[in-house]
């Protein structure tokens, strides 16, 4: 049992003000596997002062200093991963054989990389009789989601740190418990007192009272399109900065040219792994009418060779779904694109037979999807793929980007100048073209209502700091 009753404020852990403790569940057994506190405004207030008084020392402190702390975070991450993958795989129900590469080693990865970028803030350029510099933005809130825990908030936390922010974290309310433990490292990392600071509860109360605080500078969040209406609301009157990496319902073109087993096995690995459960999964796979019947059957084929089983088990492809609210979700909707008239090729809305326990949900192929419909348009989160037929490239593009959100998106055909092309008509932030690989170097974040702003790469450094032109 990980239980936890204090919050980390002003470098020290903490009794909350707040009272009452929120359950965790391994959502693969239905079992309590730890409690956090429930922090409330007053907390707030506390930890966005803490940060506010740090903030001076901690920006004025050299960037090869700041470096320094973002590399001994990384080296006690790196010493404890197997913990953290472990505390991660229990809390959202990612199978081991995904989890640590993905949720732990590839953060670490770029936790690291910030180290080499701290030194930009150290940069100078002239301009006519101008000097133009480089300043943090300030004080930061952290409003984290479940589904990438601690991936999406040590892509927040690493560029606030080489720009001279300082942060208040408040994790999802489905996984805090990576974060708790981060802030153990955090302080075992020897990071001055204030600039981190963690605060758990209700997004309803810690998330909207850190987004409408007046001494928070800036604000970023990664969660549903929705929510994050609600926080650039919050965060309106006062004129901060927000963030927002938002929801995803993203294509991907195979073409007629493609190794058609190849690209549609990546297609369902893609979608199924965290259970769907995935802002950038590319969960529209647009298929060329010429080769559609045969792509169905491999898709079939691939889908039901995906072990759904314990996330505790090496040999598991998928694990339950987060919560029993995410997985009532994803049965609507996959009774709604029944009703819609999109074809049922495997899987469905009823639970699997084999699991008494835990949140599971049997991957689900639909055939003959009109892009209009709703599961095409609007983001499900779960094991859900909709496949698309058309009839030429022209048409291709159309379909993938008829759509509100532009966060991911992919091509693969034969000629790597073709895919490239295609990459460039796509609106989307990202493209990954023949199954390529994340960059933890470059850019990420999505056009239209995918949100605005970026993580990762040189790109994120930049949403965390101030541009001053000194004239001379």
């Amino acid at each position: 049992m990980h239980e936890h009753r204090q919050l980390f404020i002003d470098g020290q852990w903490r009794a909350p003000s707040g009272s009452g403790l929120a359950e965790v569940l391994d959502p693969a057994t239905e079992q309590v596997i730890g409690r956090v506190p429930l922090g409330d405004e007053r907390d707030v207030e506390r930890a966005v002062q803490a940060a506010r008084r740090a903030f001076g020392p901690w920006s004025r402190t050299p960037a090869s200093v700041r470096a320094g702390y973002i590399r001994a975070l990384a080296e006690q991450l790196e010493a404890r991963a197997e913990g953290m993958a472990a505390l991660i795989t229990a809390e959202l129900g990612m199978p081991v054989q995904w989890c640590r590469p993905v949720q732990v080693e590839g953060p670490i990865e770029g936790l690291r990389s910030y180290a080499e970028l701290a030194a930009l803030m150290d940069e100078v350029r002239e301009v006519g009789n101008s000097l133009v510099v480089r300043e943090a933005v300030g004080v930061c809130a952290f409003i984290n989601p479940w589904n990438y825990p601690l991936h999406q908030l040590i892509g927040k936390l690493a560029p606030a740190l080489a720009a001279g922010c300082t942060v208040v974290v408040k994790p999802s309310q489905e996984t805090p418990l990576h974060a708790f433990l981060l802030a153990e490292m955090v302080q075992a990392s020897g990071l001055p007192a204030g600039v981190f600071n963690l605060v758990s509860g209700p997004g309803a109360r810690v998330g909207e009272a850190l987004a409408r605080h007046p001494e928070v500078d800036m604000v970023s969040f990664t969660g549903s399109t929705g929510a994050g209406v609600r926080v650039a609301q919050a965060a309106a009157p006062t004129v901060k900065r927000v963030c927002l990496e938002l929801g995803g319902k993203s294509p991907f073109i195979i073409g007629a040219d493609a190794d058609l087993a190849a690209a549609v096995r990546h297609g369902v690995q893609d979608v199924m792994i965290n259970s769907g459960q995935t802002c950038t999964a590319l969960t529209r796979l647009l298929l060329p009418a010429s080769r559609y019947a045969e792509a169905l059957e491999l898709a079939v084929a691939e889908t039901e060779a995906l072990r759904l089983g314990d996330p505790q088990d090496p040999a598991s492809f998928l694990g339950p779904m987060c919560s029993a609210g995410q997985r009532r979700t994803v049965q609507d909707y996959i009774r709604l694109g029944q009703e819609e008239g999109a074809r049922l090729l495997c899987g469905g809305a009823e639970p699997p037979a084999e699991f008494e326990r835990g949140y599971y949900q049997r991957p689900t192929l639909f055939a003959d999807v009109d892009n209009r419909m709703r599961i095409a348009q609007e983001e499900i989160f779960g094991p859900v793929l909709c496949l698309i037929p058309y009839r030429d490239e022209d048409q291709a593009v159309a379909l993938a980007n008829d759509s509100p959100f532009g966060l991911s998106s992919a091509v693969w055909t034969a000629s790597r100048e073709r895919s490239l092309a295609l990459a460039r008509r796509l609106r989307a932030g990202q493209c990954f073209l023949n199954g390529a690989a994340f960059n933890y170097r470059a850019p990420f974040g999505g056009y239209k209502q995918s949100g605005n702003g970026r993580e990762w790469g040189e790109e994120g450094l930049h949403e965390f700091v101030e541009t001053k032109a000194i004239q001379i």
